[in-house]
């Protein structure tokens, strides 16, 4: 069965539970404003690699698999 629109979140609701409780409401949510620039992929898969090389082998058999 094809839409011919898109529900609105009050039909859904009204569709799946009936009349609203006068005690709902709904809350949309805004994006958060980011205060601080990520770093891109690449450069967090080499930070995640330089850590993982710099850390000391949990065992002996760690070592020798190295």
């Amino acid at each position: 069965m094809d839409r011919l629109r898109p529900l609105t979140e009050s039909e859904c609701y009204t569709r799946l539970y009936g009349q609203r409780d006068p005690t709902v409401t709904i809350v949309s949510r805004h994006p958060r404003a980011q205060g601080w620039s990520s770093p891109a992929g690449e450069e967090l898969r080499e930070a995640f690699e330089d850590r993982l090389d710099a850390r000391e082998p949990l065992n002996p058999f760690e070592a020798e698999a190295a």
